[in-house]
């Protein structure tokens, strides 16, 4: 029966026969199941078995390390960290709309889309609500003028690109992807917009009219408050408690490349020229073993170079989760006020905050989630989808 098998395979794949064969050569008129007479009758059953099954062992074998090499894609995104939500119309406004963008963003994942195309793409849909202080919707500095900043970095090369208090543009997302093949590729303010002309990005104004009565407001109270709201609604956000506003997203592709993006619109209020921590590797960091994406007040971030130190942890040897418990617990201790979001290569997703409420959401692989109403006493949490389950 063995010998049979071996024989209809050696039918099948001459070509593969005649190559552990080297007598057989290639099939010609007269020639039966690839092989003379002759030949076949100086070919002992046992060879010929071999050769096939070696073939049929090869053949698995390619498909199943194919089937190895991919991923399972992983996303994660954020709106923000801050002081808590207002009653349950301003948790499912926010819910719906992170989801939706987790979706849309996800099913690009699952399309093939590299890492990097998404964490554009999640970016993109960030900026363009005006609830979100990044893009449309960004917060005014202490002048009345709109400066927005964004990084975007790719794991696999560790390369990091972003502009930093652009004006006057749509998707700042957008220029710091056109960056990523560029020598120079962190642009300041008139650096920053001078590329936009080059590249004819159309002229955009991000002012909204909610924002604009946030700052006169501020102006007739001669800036009392330190920052601006993150979530530009009513209803969303609290009034009495000046909230952190960043987006940020954080991909894992089906070939197992991470890259993350963080946008804003800085804390508003601020002097003229300050710098995020948005557009530095303390905000938004990747390498080929993790990538993190941060939110909160950026010079407590930056103090902690919150993204990068988590990073290099995971590079070093610890889980994603101890890296991320370890760097929000020193965090706590410093009393600084933030959050971050992260993926490593393995698939895992863990996030943290510090101050009262995260707005992040993610996909595992199984299902949208999100930490909209996590209150957990732990500064840590996370979501790992199981390896039998990616490979099913």
């Amino acid at each position: 029966m063995i010998a049979n098998l071996a024989w209809q395979l050696g039918k099948l794949h001459q070509t593969s026969l005649a190559k552990f064969v080297p007598s057989a050569g290639v099939p010609s008129p007269g020639v039966k199941n690839g092989l003379t007479a002759g030949m076949r009758s100086n070919i002992a059953p046992s060879v010929v078995v071999g050769a096939s099954l070696k073939f049929v062992l090869s053949h698995w074998s390619l498909v199943i390390n194919n089937k190895q090499q991919m991923t399972n894609p992983k996303l994660i995104i954020h709106g923000g960290a801050g002081s808590s939500l207002q009653g349950k119309g301003g948790v499912e406004a926010v819910r719906q709309l992170l989801h939706a963008i987790v979706k849309e963003v996800y099913d690009l994942l699952q399309k093939g889309a590299t890492a990097t195309d998404a964490v554009v793409r999640g970016c993109q849909l960030l900026e363009n609500e005006p609830r979100f202080n990044a893009g449309t919707g960004s917060v005014l500095q202490s002048d009345g003028q709109v400066r927005m900043s964004v990084a975007l970095m790719e794991g696999s090369s560790q390369r990091f690109s972003g502009v930093i208090n652009v004006s006057r543009v749509q998707n700042p997302i957008d220029l710091a992807q056109l960056l990523q093949t560029q020598p120079d590729r962190v642009l300041s303010d008139y650096g920053a917009s001078e590329l936009a002309r080059e590249r004819q990005v159309p002229i955009y104004d991000p002012l909204t009219e909610r924002r604009l009565q946030e700052w006169m407001q501020e102006r007739r109270d001669n800036f009392s408050k330190n920052m601006a709201g993150v979530v530009a609604e009513e209803e969303s956000a609290t009034p009495s408690e000046a909230q952190r506003g960043t987006i940020g997203v954080v991909a894992l592709d089906s070939h197992g490349q991470l890259a993350t993006g963080t946008s804003t619109g800085g804390k508003g209020l601020e002097r003229i020229g300050r710098v995020s921590d948005s557009a530095m590797p303390a905000g938004n960091y990747a390498t080929s073993k993790a990538a993190v994406s941060c939110t909160g007040i950026g010079e407590d971030i930056i103090d902690e170079c919150l993204a990068a130190r988590i990073v290099v942890r995971v590079s070093d040897g610890m889980s994603l989760y101890e890296a991320m418990a370890r760097s929000l617990q020193e965090c706590h201790e410093h009393q600084r006020d933030l959050g971050a979001i992260s993926l490593d290569a393995t698939g895992v997703i863990a996030w943290g905050k510090t101050s009262e409420v995260l707005l992040a959401a993610y996909h595992n692989g199984e299902e949208i989630g999100d930490t909209l109403e996590w209150t957990a006493d732990e500064l840590t949490g996370y979501s790992f989808q199981s390896a039998e389950k990616a490979e099913e």
